[in-house]
């Protein structure tokens, strides 16, 4: 997986910044993986999108994932502190576009959560119930009790188990233990917006100080932009 030059950065936050969440996720998936079609890619299971984000976070940023969570019960906050290569010790293969995987659970055919599925049950009270009809190919998911369908939920888990990030925490304050969940893609874009907004203020003064085009500064390497910048006073 390659780093995103500084260019590429700019451009997709300038084409990301106004789109939904979802639809940011795609296109950070396609920048990922220019290897996958981009109209297949809200069609692939959601570990597959993870597996290609966490991926190229690690390769623009890193392995290591600083962040924090407010504990529920006090408030606490926790830091958090992750590697991209223990979460992606859980990643099947990838999928290829276009491709289908099922299980048999419960008296249903089910197949892996996409980002489309995500798409089309964000605006349901219901969600959870929501998606597992959507991606039940055989059965009636509504005749579901709580036992069938947590088996349902281990048998997806199994299937894709990076399609839900879930972290074990415990409250260092008061000992509640809970789960909190990892956006693969707001993660990827917090961190690309934040440099994306470094990146603009680099360009706007060097360009003030020296008159170099926005490509004539992106093309320098960061060591050099940065003893540029240095020369340039306190910013």
């Amino acid at each position: 997986m390659r780093a995103l030059p500084g260019s590429e950065m700019l451009s997709l936050w300038e084409r990301g910044a106004a789109r939904h969440a979802l639809d940011r996720s795609a296109l950070l998936a396609a920048a990922a993986r220019p290897d996958w079609p981009a109209e297949d890619i809200a069609d692939l299971p959601l570990g597959a999108i993870n597996a290609s984000l966490l991926q190229l976070r690690m390769a623009c940023f890193g392995p290591r994932i600083d962040g924090h969570a407010d504990c529920p019960a006090c408030g606490e906050r926790l830091a958090l502190a992750l590697d991209v290569h223990e979460l992606l010790g859980a990643a099947c293969e990838h999928d290829a576009p276009g491709s289908t995987r099922g299980i048999e659970v419960a008296g249903l055919h089910v197949r892996a959560p996409t980002l489309r599925d995500l798409a089309a049950v964000a605006h349901e009270a219901d969600a959870a119930r929501a998606l597992l009809t959507h991606c039940t190919l055989a059965g009636d998911a509504s005749q579901l009790d709580d036992a069938a369908l947590q088996a349902v939920e281990q048998g997806l888990d199994a299937l894709d188990p990076l399609a839900d990030l879930a972290l074990a925490l415990q409250c260092v304050a008061c000992g509640h233990a809970d789960l909190v969940q990892l956006d693969a893609g707001q993660l990827m874009w917090d961190e690309l917006e934040a440099q994306a907004l470094r990146l603009l203020r680099e360009v706007h003064l060097l360009a003030s100080a020296y008159g170099w085009s926005e490509a004539q500064i992106l093309a320098l390497t960061p060591a050099r932009r940065a003893s540029y910048l240095a020369m340039t006073g306190p910013p």
